[in-house]
């Protein structure tokens, strides 16, 4: 994984996550007690697939992937955006 374009990804999901507003597209997700630990969990519930764990992560602010997830409301990009962020920061997963 190139670490530049996944830091760009990062950024760009993470912005997202806090400058959408309620009314705008995006995917609004409550997190559940047993993803605290596993934001892969997450990543499976919304997008269907473990692999997006990185959004998961940008979207709830944690800098490591083992950082404990609370309980609360996730911004997440839907498919369409993700894949523009994807591409816009030369990000593959």
């Amino acid at each position: 994984m190139d670490n530049q374009s996944a830091g760009g990804f990062f950024r760009a999901v993470r912005r997202f996550a806090l400058t959408t507003r309620p009314w705008e597209s995006a995917i609004w997700y409550d997190t559940k007690p047993d993803e605290r630990l596993d934001l892969t969990l997450v990543s499976e519930r919304v997008y269907g697939r473990r692999s997006e764990y990185l959004a998961v992560m940008a979207a709830a602010g944690l800098s490591h992937v083992d950082d404990e997830l609370t309980e609360r409301k996730l911004c997440l990009p839907t498919e369409a955006q993700l894949a523009a962020f994807k591409r816009a920061s030369g990000y593959l997963s």
